[in-house]
């Protein structure tokens, strides 16, 4: 039997205000929206990183997602002078270099690059 080839997996957030969840995402963090995108359902992407927006439905605020990247560090110094939210600055775990940045929906998106190998392994508080 032929087994299907999974492409990729692409979150469903459930925002409160798409107005300024979209500002937030695209002015702040980077992320660029869908041409077909309205009020409310959209998808948002950063090169090959995508999430769907959708105001008042499916899911609730605190979701967690894993976006994996190139380099945090670079990513943190980004998002430290565009003003995003950061709960947890870069952090070394034997999984990732790691850093967490919070939506205006409370939505945590952990954002993870290689391990470093000249730095400490931290302990995971979450």
């Amino acid at each position: 039997m032929k087994k299907t080839n999974f492409e990729h997996a692409d979150p469903i957030l459930s925002v409160n205000d798409m107005g300024a969840t979209l500002k937030y995402y695209l002015d702040v963090l980077g992320f660029k929206n869908a041409s077909w995108g309205n009020n409310h359902f959209t998808h948002i992407h950063r090169d090959t990183a995508g999430i769907y927006l959708c105001q008042g439905g499916q899911g609730h605020s605190g979701t967690w997602v894993w976006v994996g990247v190139d380099d945090v560090a670079a990513l943190y110094e980004e998002y430290v002078a565009s003003g995003a939210r950061i709960r947890l600055a870069p952090q070394n775990y034997p999984w990732a270099y790691e850093m967490h940045v919070e939506d205006p929906d409370g939505h945590v998106l952990r954002f993870g690059s290689e391990s470093k190998s000249d730095m400490p392994i931290a302990e995971a508080n979450f």
